[in-house]
């Protein structure tokens, strides 16, 4: 299964493409789309649409993750976060994926085991899961890859939980 994961944000959103069974994982792309915080907000989005289909028409996913808001967020933070989220999730429905939600809590303990784990832990775990071949330096490319893996794995849970 080919499952993309997206991090959200204004300036920087993350996106992980890995192929994954459940138990194997490799990764297949992963990156940054960049906007100029100069940018008007629309601008930025229209932006952020761009990149976003083109992971999808390049990469192809069967599936999609996406992060949910972090609720700490100071609440003009928290609105623009949101738009970008709805801007990843209407171009995955648009593509016709599934797609699942999970919050920074769930991807950290998929990852890592510890839903309170540092960034530089989850990007240790990935990097460790994906293998060598995971050069992925940019943290919002790596916790996208974070996102990928733990909808991989919580299907695999799902399928052994439902036998």
């Amino acid at each position: 299964m080919r499952v993309l994961g997206i991090d959200c944000g204004t300036e920087r959103t993350g996106y992980g493409v890995i192929d994954s069974d459940g138990r194997a994982h490799g990764i297949v792309a992963a990156g940054t789309i960049r906007t100029s915080p100069r940018d008007p907000l629309p601008v930025r989005l229209a932006g952020i649409a761009r990149g976003l289909r083109e992971v999808l028409a390049e990469h192809t996913p069967e599936e999609a993750a996406v992060e949910e808001v972090f609720h700490s967020v100071n609440a003009k933070s928290a609105l623009k976060l949101a738009h970008v989220r709805g801007v990843a999730l209407l171009l995955i429905a648009e593509a016709g994926l599934p797609c699942a939600e999970y919050s920074p809590l769930s991807v950290k303990q998929s990852v890592v085991g510890f839903g309170r784990a540092e960034k530089e832990q989850v990007q240790f775990m990935v990097r460790g899961i994906l293998g060598p071949s995971a050069p992925v330096k940019e943290p919002d490319a790596c916790d996208a890859l974070a996102v990928a893996l733990c909808h991989a794995m919580r299907r695999v849970w799902a399928k052994v939980a439902a036998s």
